[in-house]
């Protein structure tokens, strides 16, 4: 892993931890980082955002939204299992 992925993992995991997850936490669910790869952030869904029939909105009207603001080059984030 290159310095410049340090830097984008460490400033991605700082959003998730003490902007997105208070945010989705007051519903019971939780995001994890699990990578980041030519402009895509991969997470994972926990609680009750796993399975949530909105969590697309979530994932791309609010977690997607925020990450994108906070941190110049990410081009989207995916949810995977």
């Amino acid at each position: 892993m290159d310095a410049t992925t340090t830097l984008y993992q460490q400033e991605i995991e700082r959003v998730i931890q003490d902007e997105i997850n208070p945010m989705v936490g007051r519903h019971l669910g939780k995001v994890e980082y699990v990578k980041f790869e030519d402009g895509v952030i991969y997470v994972r869904l926990l609680g009750t955002c796993k399975g949530c029939p909105l969590s697309e909105l979530t994932l791309k009207e609010g977690i997607e939204m925020i990450l994108k603001e906070r941190i110049n080059g990410i081009d989207r984030v995916e949810a995977v299992e």
